[in-house]
């Protein structure tokens, strides 16, 4: 009789048990699975569930949690629109014809796309929030900064690929204008991918290279996409985030770049200054 009672109790505990497993909610689809299309949709439509401003940059962004009832996950929100005649930063110097805008994020996304760039720069759409305009950016999940890199001295295991995705980086600020390119706008996940955010300071007016010292290196099919670049496809895919003036000066840097990257083949050697893998042709 005993062991009749105790068979009875298990098996009532294993039902009991699987009734209680299935009453549980399924487990969110992980954000992770969602491709670049897929998160542009899912920064466009999911509902802000939480949010909080963060203490790092001089934009005051927002970083927003966003659900569509299946995927959970955070996103960057900026808003912030600023045009000056004439910005005065102490000891760093004058601006002139200063902007800070939030419409050089998208800009800046929808350019690293024309020129084969899109996995380094998370999806950006524009989105209004909280009765405001803003782009709002995919966040990267467990990354570090290149400020926290430094200050925790580490070092990248690959360092040839390490340099070659820091080669790319100049080369595009140097190309979009961004003035503000400090260490808490690169960011690194533990796989040593680099990640470029924020560019809300781009896309100024000046047509010369800034650092051209820097810029000793170049990969192959960068340049190729640079080469590539035309100013009216250009112009029309950034008309609603760039004037007309601001496209025109950013394609002047791209000639300027182009010929300062042919001197240095013609001087140096193109196994010197050229890196990765040739261009792709058309069959």
């Amino acid at each position: 009789m005993g062991r009749v009672r105790l068979l009875v109790w298990t098996v009532a505990l294993v039902v009991g048990t699987s009734a209680l497993a299935g009453a549980q909610p399924a487990p969110a689809a992980s954000a992770a699975r969602l491709d670049r299309a897929a998160q542009a949709e899912f920064l466009r439509t999911a509902k802000v569930i939480k949010s909080r401003q963060l203490s790092s940059g001089v934009t005051s962004p927002f970083r927003l949690t966003l659900s569509d009832g299946t995927v959970t996950h955070d996103a960057a929100f900026q808003s912030v629109f600023e045009r000056q005649t004439r910005a005065d930063f102490g000891a760093k110097g004058v601006e002139l014809n200063f902007v800070d805008s939030h419409h050089f994020n998208l800009a800046a996304f929808t350019l690293a796309g024309m020129l084969g760039l899109e996995d380094m720069m998370p999806v950006t759409v524009h989105r209004s929030w909280n009765g405001k305009e803003g782009t709002i950016t995919w966040w990267i999940d467990d990354a570090f900064d290149e400020r926290t890199r430094r200050k925790d001295k580490l070092e990248a295991p690959n360092k040839l690929a390490w340099a070659h995705q820091m080669h790319k980086m100049r080369v595009f600020a140097v190309l979009v204008g961004d003035t503000d390119r400090n260490l808490g706008n690169v960011l690194i996940t533990p796989d040593w991918k680099l990640w470029m955010i924020d560019f809300t300071r781009a896309f100024r007016l000046n047509e010369t290279l800034k650092y051209p010292q820097d810029l000793s290196l170049v990969d192959r099919r960068l340049l190729a996409a640079l080469r590539g670049l035309d100013p009216a496809t250009v112009k029309k895919a950034t008309a609603h985030c760039l004037t007309p003036f601001e496209a025109e000066a950013m394609m002047t840097r791209r000639d300027v770049l182009v010929a300062h990257f042919d001197a240095l083949v013609k001087q140096k050697g193109p196994g010197v200054v050229l890196y990765g893998a040739e261009p792709r042709t058309r069959p």
